[in-house]
């Protein structure tokens, strides 16, 4: 029996291509799974241990040796106490485990043909892992295969012999549709762990990336390092925008990715099912950058705004011809361009533009005569200089204010005692607003100081008002972004559900 077993050993790791131990290890679980069901002894801890030199086998029994007070399972523990009783000055420790011999079993044919199933499975997982590994070892980032079925959650591709990936329908393109040994090409994403302890690697054809890889493998250059890809925005299978930088003056970054009468940005874009492709020319410059990345659409004239979180946000401004080609069908263009740019981009015409140009003008000239008690024409004499704030003209170099025309010295101390006294005024009133507001409100996960003198201003005064508010509406208040604003709002009303539950 023992030669029989080197034998078999021998000949299933040269078939399968595994290491003998696998092959061993293989045969001893089965036998031990066997073992314990032929003599009924499940609910023992045995094991079936094969000398790899002679192919003689043994059977085990173990206990873990535990602390009396652990003691739990007597037919897979003993305490140390009850092991030392037994066998007189023995040398363990609790944690170790106590081995005892028992008779290897004889197993009929049901038992044999279990043991063999369990073996045959364990190599083939063996097998699996080692043809895994060899792929992972080598692949490249764009996998190309042969679907294997098409499934309900997507479509199972076959990369070599045993080695099957998934495409899940959430990384497929919009409409594509495969039968069983169409070709297929797709980014390798990662390597899943299933419940069953197997690995799934996973594959996308909707991820940015994967059109990054498909321009590399398309255009030399950018494997030589002449060119960059920066960034890239999809909305898969219909639209997709990429930010190019050339790294050689003599190479024009644009025309080299588009290619020879459109050779190359075609070649990517039949592979996406003839997803539309628009090559823009990065650039570190903001304005820039928003400008190129809004192509087709021309743009007069871009305002870029410091968000209060951090951050920019910038008001695109084009000709009322333009609008429709700016956002997009859907909005599409515009959300690509922001994607790209990783800037907040807001629309309008220069009609737009002028007036809310105006209403902010106006909102400031009435702050400017309201607080610094001044007539309609020094304030606009401010407003037109660029001040858009109380404390601007409070704490603005005094020579800057002097170049002002029509600005004499006495008049612009009084100003500027005047502004200082007014935000004075402001702040006292703003905490005044604050000690109204509901203590829930004001210990808010979420919330901070200026949050709550927002809140405050716009008559938010407990966490029911806030819990009422629509996401866009905080945004407004607050200005702050719309993840944040949302998760503030449902942790103003988690009062409401925690009452339903309980109701």
């Amino acid at each position: 029996m023992s030669r029989e077993i080197l034998l078999l050993a021998e000949a299933l790791a040269s078939e399968k291509n595994v290491e003998p131990d696998v092959v061993f290890e293989a045969i001893e679980t089965a036998l031990g799974i066997a073992a314990k069901k032929k003599a009924d002894r499940e609910h023992m801890d045995l094991e079936v241990r094969i000398n790899r030199d002679t192919g003689e086998s043994r059977t085990v029994r173990r206990w873990l040796i535990v602390q009396d007070e652990d003691y739990t399972y007597p037919e897979l523990e003993k305490t140390i106490e009850q092991i030392q009783e037994e066998i007189p000055g023995i040398e363990i420790a609790v944690g170790d485990y106590y081995e005892e011999d028992l008779p290897n079993e004889i197993f009929g044919r049901q038992a044999a043909q279990t043991a063999k199933q369990i073996i045959l499975q364990r190599i083939r997982d063996a097998e699996r892992e080692q043809i895994l590994n060899s792929f992972l070892e080598t692949r490249d980032d764009i996998v190309t295969g042969t679907v294997k079925r098409v499934e309900r959650n997507g479509v199972i591709v076959e990369l070599a012999p045993k080695l099957d990936a998934l495409l899940p329908r959430s990384e497929m393109l919009p409409r594509e549709n495969y039968r069983g040994g169409d070709r297929i090409r797709a980014l390798f994403v990662r390597v899943e762990e299933l419940k069953n302890e197997r690995k799934q690697i996973i594959l996308s054809r909707a991820a940015p990336e994967f059109l990054y890889r498909l321009f590399e493998q398309e255009v030399p250059e950018i494997g030589d390092g002449l060119l960059e890809i920066k960034e890239v925005a999809r909305d898969p299978g219909h639209r997709a925008k990429i930010a190019v930088k050339s790294n050689d003056q003599r190479i024009d970054p644009q025309g080299t990715c588009i290619g020879v009468r459109g050779s190359r940005v075609n070649a990517v874009s039949n592979e996406l099912g003839g997803e539309r492709i628009d090559v823009v020319l990065w650039s570190g410059e903001t304005a820039q950058f928003v400008i190129n990345a809004l192509s087709p659409a021309n743009v007069s004239r871009i305002v870029i705004n410091e968000l209060d979180g951090g951050g920019e946000s910038v008001d695109v401004i084009v000709a009322e011809d333009q609008l429709a080609l700016a956002i997009g069908r859907s909005g599409q263009n515009v959300r690509l361009a922001a994607e790209l740019t990783g800037k907040e981009l807001n629309i309008m015409t220069v009609q737009e533009a002028e007036a809310r140009h105006a209403a902010e003008d106006e909102k400031i000239r009435s702050l400017f005569m309201q607080h610094l008690d001044i007539d309609e024409n020094t304030a606009n004499l401010l407003v037109q200089e660029g001040f858009a704030a109380l404390e601007e003209v409070a704490y603005v170099p005094v020579a800057e204010l002097l170049e002002i025309d029509g600005l004499d010295e006495d008049t612009v101390n009084l100003l500027r005692n005047r502004a200082r006294d007014a935000i004075l005024t402001l702040a006292i009133a703003a905490e005044e607003k604050l000690d109204d507001l509901d203590e829930e409100l004001k210990n808010l996960d979420g919330i901070d100081q200026d949050m709550l003198r927002d809140l405050a201003d716009a008559g938010i005064a407990t966490r029911d008002d806030l819990a009422e508010l629509a996401i866009d509406e905080l945004i407004e208040i607050t200005g702050v972004s719309s993840e944040e604003a949302e998760q503030i709002i449902m942790a103003a009303r988690a009062h409401w559900f925690a009452e339903e539950e309980n109701a």
